[in-house]
């Protein structure tokens, strides 16, 4: 209790002496230092804030505008056509100057100009936002083939460059980006249709064809009314829904059916020491939260030209998933400076920065051995508390109110959930064996869902250090999409990589303090609460015990030869995705490939509908022997030139999916029964593949590293009866594909289906080997 009794400020006691006052000055220096750096962090907030609202343009333009309009009036050139005179005149006690000596009449002028340049100046920002978020809107370069820009695509190019000015902040762009448009029903009915013609015999393709037709003549202008006026209103029409009813209001466990995971670098490992390595990238990770704070971050760009959405970085450090009755809450807290380290069965609060700075790793790395060194036992039903998060969501809502709602229990519940974000120390290995792929699937399965119970799954992220050293993450999903967590991913460990470690692997430099020592939480559970844990934790075992996970390194060939086949790499492996498919089940299938929507605000994603007529020809082709290599070739490129165009439509706004969606949500608050939107929404997505994006920075040269490649990581299989495919293109020669399904399902297998997608991929190389 140590620690308990140095957090008191200050003690008293009363004698026959008087008052006896005892001040801990460590205590009171401590709040001190909490709340300067609160201030601070509100004035860098207020300053953002400020910039970001003027941008395109900055302070500076207001200061040079202000210095010609006082130049020229004091030449007697009036720049304002008589306004600053007006404005002159209609100054408070204006009247009375003109009647006191120059020097009066001389503040009155300077301030009128000042007036003048600032509402001259607020017209300007506003006309550059308005150009640039016209601008923004022009999504025609995206259909453009690379290196062969139109004219009209080159002069917009060069304008955005001009007026988007140059040195951004990370939500800078956020007022300028356009809002999602709403498509029109018609269009958005073809473009469904068409999607399942090749999924669909005659007789059931007219079917769904006459309730599409039924629904457009009858319900679907009123729906679209309804959703239209949403998005005159709204940010964007579909997130806050999508948000609220696709994450937060899901009652089943989100462990494994909604969160995702990411793992090392596979071929590199920068020390085999746990709390070395969980130390430095903890620290890193601290420097990239900071760097988010300040927006210092640079947002990202398409084509170094296109600024893409950053809404969704707000919420990626100190966030939780509260659990409800009905729908969980997403929970954001602004201030806290610690993080929840969970290590055999216990948990320690971890304070991670010190009289105003961010320790460093040799410091942290000192805490973190503390907690590996401390002999404690868990107190009863602590060992297993995190499985509450991995259960079904009702449960944990009804045990949250009941047992954690006062006392030393709140305490603790509320150090994690305001915690920065959450560590795993495993007491297990995890690595990668080219000759034991075994092991790899095993590194896989503990970041997906781990022991079920050392995980706390409703924390943004929990970052998981295993006991030799290899890290990954476990994210939920409902605060952001997997590009997100890449990017801080990215970002974090190729620092760590670069800060490096001493020889035998510890961290570098040496400790000038004595860091803060870990706080053990506290718990009193009761048996009843105790049982709710037990009734979660065999929720989880049985969830996590029907994951079949296959992690492959595919490494004959990558990014390089792809390109060498003038086809896009996203879409050659989408290809061979449905090939590898057929191969397995004998049938297509619904396929869903996660699309990005942040070139619009607040976009999320869309659905790219990847089986289509032309992927099926392909495939058919590959399977039929009358068919030469170039008629194989031919539809290669087709399907792929196909699946690029869908990709675009889903990037722009003309996706099928979330506007059904949408309109759906709309029929259900009107309480109106729509039969084609029932049968739409009900069709299951047995194959659902996304790609996990790779070099989001320009950090890492894999020309000169080119075993700094990521592992990528993954998520489980939407179907029961299904397959979720992850993959990163990871370089020019290598490829990561995660595949997951049920074992329960007699019809799927993730090792089979790995060789099928490794088979895919060899027959469509050997289709551009015969030249």
């Amino acid at each position: 209790m140590a620690e308990a009794h140095s957090a008191v400020a200050f003690t008293f006691s009363v004698t026959h002496e008087g008052v006896d006052v005892n001040v801990n000055h460590e205590a009171l220096w401590a709040i001190w230092s909490s709340g300067v750096l609160s201030w601070k962090k509100r004035i860098g907030r207020m300053k953002n804030n400020f910039i970001n609202g003027m941008y395109p343009a900055g302070p500076i333009s207001l200061l040079f505008l202000m210095a010609i309009v006082l130049a020229l009036k004091l030449a007697d050139v009036d720049p304002s056509w008589g306004l600053i005179n007006y404005i002159q005149d209609h100054l408070p006690g204006a009247w009375d100057y003109r009647f006191l000596d120059t020097r009066f009449h001389s503040i009155n002028l300077y301030i009128s100009c000042c007036l003048f340049s600032i509402l001259l100046w607020i017209l300007k920002v506003t006309f550059l936002r308005i150009c640039l978020r016209i601008l923004l809107s022009y999504m025609g370069w995206m259909y453009e083939i690379r290196g062969k820009m139109s004219m009209k695509t080159k002069m917009w190019a060069g304008l955005v460059r001009l007026i988007g000015g140059r040195t951004p902040l990370l939500n800078s762009y956020q007022n300028s980006l356009p809002n999602l448009p709403v498509p029109a029903v018609k269009d958005t009915l073809k473009r469904y249709l068409l999607s399942v013609r090749p999924l669909m015999d005659d007789e059931e393709y007219e079917k769904m064809k006459k309730l599409a037709t039924e629904f457009e003549e009858s319900l679907g202008s009123k729906l679209q009314r309804y959703l239209i006026l949403k998005s005159w209103w709204a940010t964007n029409y579909v997130s806050d829904w999508w948000e609220e009813y696709v994450y937060l209001r899901g009652r089943s466990p989100i462990m494994v059916n909604s969160n995702f995971y990411g793992v090392d670098a596979l071929l590199v490992k920068p020390s085999c020491i746990q709390v070395a390595r969980a130390a430095n990238v903890i620290h890193c990770i601290l420097m990239y939260r900071r760097d988010l704070e300040r927006e210092e971050l640079k947002p990202l760009m398409l084509n170094k030209t296109v600024p893409l959405c950053s809404a969704q970085y707000e919420k990626q450090f100190n966030s939780t998933r509260i659990p409800g009755i009905e729908t969980d809450t997403l929970v954001h807290r602004k201030h806290g400076e610690h993080i929840v380290v969970y290590h055999k069965g216990r948990f320690f609060k971890v304070y991670l920065r010190h009289k105003g700075r961010i320790l460093m790793p040799c410091e942290i790395e000192l805490q973190l051995q503390k907690i590996l060194d401390d002999p404690s036992e868990p107190a009863p039903g602590e060992k297993h508390l995190a499985a509450l998060t991995a259960g079904d969501r009702v449960p944990w809502a009804k045990a949250r109110k009941e047992y954690f709602s006062k006392g030393k229990n709140k305490a603790s519940l509320d150090a994690i959930e305001k915690a920065i974000f959450f560590v795993a120390l495993d007491d297990e290995p995890q690595d990668y064996d080219p000759n034991d792929e075994s092991k790899l699937n095993r590194f896989g399965h503990s970041m997906l869902h781990g022991k079920g119970y050392d995980r706390w799954f409703d924390k943004s992220f929990t970052l998981v250090v295993t006991s030799n050293g290899r890290i990954g993450f476990n994210a939920e999903h409902s605060w952001a999409d997997a590009p997100i967590m890449a990017h801080m991913w990215e970002v974090s460990t190729v620092t760590a990589r670069k800060i490096g470690y001493t020889e035998d692997g510890h961290c570098l430099g040496d400790a000038e303090i004595q860091p803060p020592n870990p706080i053990k939480l506290e718990w009193d559970l009761p048996l009843p609460c105790q049982d709710v844990i037990k009734n979660s934790l065999q929720v989880a075992n049985q969830l996590l015990n029907d994951v079949d996970l296959h992690l492959i390194m595919h490494n004959q060939y990558g990014k390089g030869f792809i390109k060498t086949c003038k086809v896009s790499p996203d879409a050659y492996i989408q290809m061979a995705l449905q090939l590898a498919y057929i191969t397995d089940q004998g049938k297509f299938c619904l396929t869903y490939e996660s699309s990005m929507t942040r070139l619009f605000r607040e976009g999320r994603t869309e659905t790219v509908r990847s089986c289509s007529l032309d992927s099926v020809a392909f495939c058919r082709a590959m399977e039929d022997k009358t068919k030469t290599v170039e008629d194989r070739k031919k539809l290669l490129r087709q399907a792929c030139d196909n699946h690029q165009q869908l990709y675009r439509d889903a990037m722009t706004g003309k996706g099928v999916d979330r506007h059904l969606f949408c309109l759906y949500v709309v029929s259900k608050y009107l309480g109106e029964e729509s039969p084609f939107l029932q049968q739409v929404l009900s069709q299951p997505w047995r194959l659902s593949t996304s790609q996990t994006p790779h070099q989001q920075t320009d950090m890492i040269d894999l020309k000169k590293h080119p075993d700094h490649i990521c592992g990528g990581g993954g998520f489980g299989p939407v179907a029961d009866d299904g397959y979720g495919v992850s993959y990163i293109i990871a370089g020019e020669d290598c490829i990561m594909f995660h595949v997951s399904c049920k074992n329960s399902c007699s019809t799927t297998n993730s090792k089979k289906f790995g060789d099928r997608i490794v088979k895919a991929m060899n027959d469509i190389k050997n289709l551009f080997n015969t030249d």
